[in-house]
Parts: C-alpha cells; structure tokens; sequence
C-alpha cells in the first residue's frame, strides 16, 4: 500500500537556523520557509537526491510542534511521509486494520499541495506516519 518515501520531518527551535546548517554547512538546497497556518508549522524542505527533509517550526503557541518541542527543547525526528496512490482508499484500509487516524479522518491540503493523513504513533511502533496521495 504505500509507496516511495516521500520525506522525514524534523522539529526545530529555529527554522532560520537549522535551514542554514543544511545550505551552509552541508551543502544541501534548501526551499524558502512556507507558513501553514491549518497545521500551526512553518516547513522548508531540504532536497535530497533520493528524498526530501521537512524541517518544521510552530507557528503559534497552540502548534502541536510547539508541545513537541516543549518535551524536546533540541528538537529532533518528527514524522515520517510515505506516498499513498489514493488517500481515502489508505485510511480505508488502514481503519479497517484498526489504525487510528487522528484528526477528523478527512485529509487536509498539506505542504505540497496534496492531501495528507497522520497515523497515531501508538499503532506504528512509536512512529508518527503522514501518508500523502502521490
């Protein structure tokens, strides 16, 4: 069911920052940042050659990035972003095999554009999983 992996995400402190310890110091491109107010993030992507990072900060103090960092003050890995080829279809199935998706189930436009689900941790070995139509 799923497909390519499409990025990791990793909470930051200081998007400005961390943009510029991957563009400066290792050398990757580096997007320009992107508010997205109806997740509370602002994300820059990293592109990799197989792949993409999403660096993400909070935008508001209710950003679920925000409590994130609370419990981790340095940062670190967020969530991992696998390519579905139909999105309901996914949550579909992964419903039917008793996945918990959070939110209210429907998926909302994420950071490229596409629909986007999350998947609880709890059900993925410790791993907060998006799933985002291809």
């Amino acid at each position: 069911m799923i497909g390519r992996l499409n990025h990791v995400a990793i909470a930051v402190p200081d998007l400005e920052r961390a943009a510029a310890v991957y563009r400066d110091t290792l050398g990757a491109e580096v997007s320009a940042p992107v508010p997205l107010a109806e997740h509370g993030v602002t994300t820059v992507f990293v592109e990799l050659p197989n792949t993409k990072l999403e660096l993400i900060a909070p935008l508001g103090e209710s950003s679920p990035i925000a409590r994130f960092l609370a419990r981790n003050p340095d940062g670190g890995p967020h969530h991992v972003c696998y390519e579905v080829d139909d999105i309901r279809a996914a949550r579909d199935r992964l419903v039917e095999e008793g996945a918990r998706v959070l939110g209210d189930g429907e998926p909302r436009i994420g950071a490229h554009g596409k629909p986007v689900l999350f998947l609880h941790p709890k059900d993925f070995c410790g791993t907060l999983i998006e799933i985002e139509q291809a």
